[in-house]
């Protein structure tokens, strides 16, 4: 699984895309709908890093 990373796209819409091997997008969530799910929910894995919608991270 590739990491998520950070677009802008037009200025003021920053979003989380993941690419695929031949580097096509194959996800894309705007950020602050991810912020506001993470915050809503506790996971049961712990996920390593640059994959956070996939589990929680330790602090």
């Amino acid at each position: 699984m590739s990491k998520r990373e950070l677009i802008e796209p037009t200025p003021g819409d920053k979003r989380y895309a993941r690419r695929d091997d031949e580097g096509q997008f194959t996800e894309m969530v705007d950020v602050g709908k991810s912020l506001a799910q993470d915050q809503r929910r506790d996971a049961n894995t712990e996920a390593p890093k640059g994959q956070g919608d996939r589990g929680d991270r330790r602090h």
